[in-house]
């Protein structure tokens, strides 16, 4: 007697293309990755949002983006509205994919009424695609990682 074990894959049926499409526009309101935010950055002129650091000072001293806010999660009720203006978009982001921490921030953001996204990948793909960074020492600059970055040109997608 022979048992077939289901395609994990297909096991459950994937959704409706008018379903699949709301969710992933949906995603991409919510969400921008590291090599969209560094080329928005690196262009000319405003890029039409601020990046927000919601990490421990210990973190922020360790690495962040240059331009970034630094504003601990925690402290977010309290001090937002002194660092951000409403009326310009946040980009949250926290150490790398395996944290939480700025879904957290965004949470607490768009509660206060921010507009806001969270940077997939966190500062851990932000210096492994090989984009700059400042720490307490001063800027600093990594090749970036073959296995997270084209090594020569975009990734094309």
């Amino acid at each position: 007697m022979s048992t077939t074990t289901p395609n994990p894959v297909l096991r459950v049926s994937p959704a409706a293309p008018s379903e699949a499409a709301a969710h992933f526009r949906a995603s991409l309101r919510l969400y921008a990755d590291a090599s969209d935010v560094a080329a928005a950055l690196a262009a000319d002129g405003d890029p039409g949002f601020v990046m927000l650091d919601s990490r421990s000072t210990e973190s922020w001293d360790q690495g962040h983006i240059p331009g970034a806010v630094h504003l601990p999660t925690a402290l977010i009720p309290e001090e937002a509205e002194g660092l951000l203006d409403k009326s310009v978009p946040v980009v949250t982001y926290c150490w790398g994919p395996g944290c939480n921490g700025a879904t957290r921030a965004a949470l607490a953001l768009a509660e206060l009424g921010y507009q806001v996204k969270e940077m997939l990948g966190g500062f851990e793909y932000w210096a492994r695609e090989g984009f700059p960074y400042e720490t307490w020492q001063g800027p600093e600059h990594r090749a970036a990682d073959p296995l997270t970055a084209p090594v020569a040109g975009a990734c094309g997608c």
